[in-house]
């Protein structure tokens, strides 16, 4: 490739930033690729006005630049290779330069002095184009209006192996940057074709010597990290992104020996990398492609602006988590209990129902008749508007001695991350991902709740069929269940999974909650419930969560804990439903039936209609306005500047006595910026003017044990002036 007459075709950088807050306005923030201006050596650059990385393409390719244009900070301290290769066992570095004569920082002009690593795998030429969906998402309900994939450019760096390295071998290193977000996804792609099978022990996919973020001489336990928010979707048995991540690692720099820590350990080396493996054997014709790893340019350390960044982060790269259905969890899977469900959810509302663990649903049978039976009930459902779909138990649970995960320290089962684990390599393994798809593709349902997902156990065993040894198996485990979420995703099959598999397809995971306090005191249990919520949505969207309402008895409680019969509890069970409508968190209504009187029904369905009415902006981000702590008003507010209606804040009376009080809204994330249109309910409309730091204040007068809401709108142009 003439790489010349490739950077000539590319327009000229121009290094502008985006004018606005990217989290409030539509920012002219367009990623695109344009050559690098300096001191002739050919460059690229991507940015989109919020993030820049910048590569040297002579003697080799390297990141000589990567800024965060918001705050204009240089996040780059040094180059570092582009990747790490260990093949056959050996290692190889990606690219990079050699010659840097100071660690601390990197000045411009060393660049014309250093030299290409000899040892190293040597760039060749790049490509790009628009940005490439990773798998299919089929749109099948409502969901927010992102683009899929994310828009985007796409750019490609081609490296050849060095001598010494094994033959046949291509690699791609890409990266993606994004339309008005500042994430940079990259990947490698390693293609053989050469003669014999190569071994791929191990790769880091991103690796950078990022500027230091404290100055601490010793050594500490846990140390701060410069404004980048890092993971990939090489992500398992977690939550939450932190304890989903075992990919990014912060690394002592030895070659930095002027750095303020006397032992030079402090972890200033950022590499993305699997824990073990991924110990595959890459046969000839066969490419290899790592995992997907994410860097987002974080512009302030204040939490809810890291959490709205995350936020949007996921709804761009992983818009399906936007889906969020209203459903209940049916605790039979017999035809009397669905059908009943199917036309109660269909009376108020609902739309879709989930044969829940225990109810007698399963996924994996062959049974003729039962796929039969299970088709017909989906075939009502899907008459009455209602999604139907069930529950499958995978880890944590044993199958036998050949096919469960066996533990290298001791060469037994019992020892996986949930104690008892099949391997998805082995022949059970294998068999169950089969039958679930089969099942799935007979009955045309349109729910997987896939409990006890793949959580990242590894697997000793020499003899399970999709797997080698202790070295591949969590990599291809890992690529076994993704597969699975990748086919439902292109189905339109909706997936509850209880474990961090966002960026692969999965659409809602736990809020975040101890299931054993949904046996405490139904007033406990709302409580609690509201501060799960508040807690669980500085990085999870409303729709990202799930919670849990205890139609009848769970796990003990008996009288005090259960909402049946649902008539004689109805204050409980509509403030259950007022909390989670109101902050657009779905919740498992699990029992039996959804309403047992026609005032049941009514207050199920006005709950549902709100939710409904005011879909838009309640599954939009929220602003944590006051926690609950059952000793004053709590309050969460949803903003999106791009709808009209740009706020909705709830707010929720825990006490026993009324309240008269103000109380203060932040507005600055609904895009308001003088005055707003504000009714309580559906009252009448006033204008209130913001103050300079973007806040109003509304007057509340609420009785014991209650909700309101206030709807928040921007003041046309006359109303300004008026």
């Amino acid at each position: 490739m003439d790489i010349d007459a490739e950077l000539d075709a590319l327009p000229a950088a121009q290094p502008t930033p985006a004018d606005g807050d990217w989290l409030v306005h539509d920012v002219d923030a367009r990623a695109s690729l344009s050559r690098a201006a300096g001191d002739g050596a050919p460059g690229l650059v991507l940015s989109n006005g919020l993030v820049r990385r910048v590569f040297r393409l002579a003697p080799d390719a390297a990141t000589v630049a990567f800024d965060n244009l918001v705050t204009g900070a240089s996040l780059l301290r040094a180059v570092s290779p582009e990747a790490r290769l260990g093949l056959d066992g050996q290692a190889f570095d990606v690219g990079g330069l050699l010659g840097q004569p100071e660690f601390a920082y990197l000045r411009p002009e060393w660049l014309r002095h250093m030299e290409a690593d000899p040892a190293a795998f040597h760039c060749t030429g790049f490509e790009h184009g628009p940005t490439v969906a990773p798998f299919i998402w089929k749109r099948k309900r409502y969901s927010a209006d992102g683009a899929w994939p994310a828009p985007g450019v796409r750019l490609t760096l081609r490296f050849s192996p060095p001598d010494g390295a094994p033959a046949g071998l291509e690699l791609a290193v890409i990266y993606e940057l994004y339309d008005g977000i500042p994430v940079m996804c990259k990947w490698l792609e390693l293609h053989h074709s050469g003669t014999a099978p190569v071994r791929v022990d191990t790769f880091s996919a991103e690796v950078l010597a990022l500027v230091d973020h404290e100055n601490c001489v010793g050594d500490q336990d846990r140390w701060s990290y410069p404004l980048l928010h890092v993971e990939s979707d090489y992500a398992f048995h977690g939550m939450g992104p932190a304890d989903a991540d075992v990919t990014t690692c912060w690394l002592p720099d030895p070659r930095y020996t002027s750095q303020v820590n006397y032992n030079l350990t402090a972890p200033l080396l950022l590499e993305t990398r699997p824990p073990i493996g991924p110990g595959l054997d890459l046969q000839p014709g066969q490419t290899f492609r790592s995992f997907r790893s994410f860097v987002i340019a974080l512009d302030s350390t204040d939490r809810e602006r890291r959490g709205l960044s995350l936020r949007r982060f996921y709804r761009t790269v992983a818009p399906w988590v936007t889906e969020n259905p209203i459903l209940m969890h049916v605790r039979h899977a017999d035809d009397k209990a669905v059908r009943t469900a199917v036309d109660q959810c269909a009376e108020v509302g609902f739309e879709m129902i989930i044969m829940t663990f225990g109810s007698g649903f399963d996924a994996e049978t062959a049974d003729p008749d039962e796929i039969a039976r299970i088709r017909a009930l989906a075939d009502y459902a899907h008459g009455r508007g209602v999604e139907l779909g069930g529950y499958s138990l995978l880890a944590s649970r044993a199958v036998s001695a050949e096919d469960d995960v066996i533990d290298p320290a001791s060469g037994e089962r019992g020892h996986a991350v949930f104690g008892n684990s099949p391997c998805l390599g082995s022949d059970w393994g294998q068999q169950y991902l089969e039958k679930v798809r089969s099942f799935f593709e007979a009955t045309r349902l349109d729910i997987l709740e896939h409990d006890g997902s793949y959580p990242g156990d590894v697997c000793a065993s020499t003899s399970h069929p999709g797997h080698r040894d202790l070295a591949d198996s969590q990599w291809t485990q890992w690529q076994a269940i993704t597969g699975l979420y990748h086919w439902c995703r292109g189905r339109g099959i909706y997936l509850n999974v209880p474990d961090w598999y966002f960026l692969n397809g999965s659409n809602k995971n736990g809020m975040g909650y101890r299931e054993v306090n949904w046996s405490l005191p139904r007033d406990r249990q709302i409580l609690l419930g509201r501060q799960n919520i508040y807690d669980g949505t500085w990085e999870k969207s409303p729709s990202m969560g799930w919670m849990f309402v205890p139609l009848v008895e769970y796990h003990g409680g008996g009288e005090a804990a259960t909402l049946e019969p649902l008539a004689e509890h109805l204050d409980d069970y509509a403030a259950h439903l007022a909390q989670n409508f109101g902050s657009g968190v779905q919740a498992c209504y699990r029992g039996p039936r959804l309403f047992d009187t026609d005032a049941t029904k009514a207050v199920a369905a006005e709950w549902v209609a709100f939710y409904k009415k005011y879909r838009d902006i309640l599954d939009s981000d929220v602003i944590h306005v006051r926690r609950p702590d059952a000793r004053d008003v709590d309050c969460l507010l949803h903003v999106n500047p791009r709808l009209p209606i740009r706020g909705l804040a709830m707010v929720y009376n825990p006490l026993d006595t009324s309240v008269q009080k103000r109380l203060r809204l932040p507005l600055y994330y609904t895009g308001i910026d003088q005055v707003a249109r504000v009714r309580e309910r559906d009252g009448d409309t006033v204008r209130q003017w913001l103050s300079r730091d973007h806040v109003i204040t509304v007057n509340l007068s609420m009785e014991p044990r209650s909700v309101t809401w206030f709807v928040i709108e921007a003041a046309t142009d006359e109303e300004r002036v008026e």
